[in-house]
Formats: structure tokens, sequence, C-alpha cells
């Protein structure tokens, strides 16, 4: 993936801390939101960064690791009732504002992925489908994939009934089966409209 116009041009401004910004997890019926902010070295490539959703797990994981080595990368979370108090739309700034302030240094620009209106008290740019066109917003995208992830694999073994390895809490076959049969447990958003129809007034623990 080639360096967008876009980051030439504020590089070419003065920008040099230029943080890439993307989220997972914002349409699952389980799990939290998990956003991710890198910043990558001034000039540094990595062979086959690309958006997540267009990548293997296998190489999800591949280019995880060499995203870490290589660059600096903050991590926010946003639980699931977190998102249930306040709405996803607040949960996906949240999440944002989150992996920003957990970066080991301040950024002096923000590339962020998709559309919307942002409190930094940095510049910043919105890109839609950033994740596919700039590479230091694809790395963002690589690292909050595969933490949430392993996030929802460790979820699996407190709740193995609901087979979160398999489908990370997104709306699946198996996942409506296991709901149907076992109702929502504590990491399933209750403000979802399919999950409140499934919570017959009781919660898995």
């Amino acid at each position: 993936m080639k360096a967008h116009p876009v980051e030439k041009a504020i590089k070419k401004e003065g920008f040099f801390r230029i943080a890439g910004m993307d989220e997972a997890g914002r349409g699952p019926w389980a799990g939290p939101l998990v956003a991710a902010a890198v910043i990558l070295p001034s000039g540094s490539k990595i062979k086959g960064i690309n958006d997540s959703k267009k990548l293997t797990s296998y190489k999800r994981e591949e280019l995880f690791g060499i995203i870490l080595k290589k660059g600096e990368v903050g991590i926010g979370i946003v639980t699931n009732t977190e998102i249930d108090k306040k709405g996803l739309g607040y949960a996906n700034k949240l999440a944002f504002y989150r992996a920003c302030e957990d970066l080991s240094g301040k950024p002096d620009y923000l590339l962020i992925d998709g559309i919307g209106k942002y409190n930094f008290d940095v510049p910043y740019k919105t890109i839609k489908f950033g994740d596919s066109l700039v590479p230091v917003i694809a790395a963002a995208s690589i690292i909050a994939k595969v933490v949430r992830d392993v996030l929802m694999d460790s979820y699996d073994l407190m709740y193995p009934q609901y087979g979160f390895r398999h489908h990370k809490g997104y709306g699946t076959k198996l996942h409506l089966t296991r709901l149907s049969k076992y109702g929502p447990c504590l990491l399933h958003r209750q403000s979802f409209a399919l999950i409140k129809n499934l919570n017959y007034g009781s919660r898995n623990t």
C-alpha cells in the first residue's frame, strides 16, 4: 500500500508524528469495541499491510507483530456495558480518545478511518475507507482487530456455550442459535434490539 496523498501533504506541512486510527467491533452483538492508534516511523514500509478485513487471520497476526516492533501503539477499549449506557456512537469516540491517550507520546496529527467529528486537542482528518487507502490507518485496523479477537477468544473460555471464538460476537447463524438456546450473557449488548427481544428478564452469569 502506497502512502496516501493526504498523508504526504500533512508531512509537507511539518507534521511527522501522524497517528492512524481505526476500530473493530462496532456491529457485534457481544463483546467490547476496540480502537487502536498507530504511529509508524517516517519512511517505514510494511509489506502486505491492508485493511484487516481483507487479510487472513494468519497474516493479521504476522503483521500485528511487525507493527508492534516498528511503531508506537495505543489501545482503547469500551465495554459492552459502556456501549449500553452511552450508545454506540459515543462509545466509538470514547474508544478513539482512549487509544490516543494510550500512546507513549503525543501525536501531532490524526488520520481517522470513516467519518465523524471529534474533540481531539490535535488536528485530525477523517478518511472514508481509510483502512484500505492509508498505510498507518490500515496498521491501526490490524491492531484493533487482533486485540479484539484475542479478547473474544478469552471470553470463549468463560462462556463456551456461545462459541465466541468462532464468530467473535458477530451476528452469525451459530451465534443466533446459541442465543436462542441460552439467552444473553453478561457480554451481550443489551441495548441492541435483537438482544432485548431475547432477554426474558434474566441474564446468564
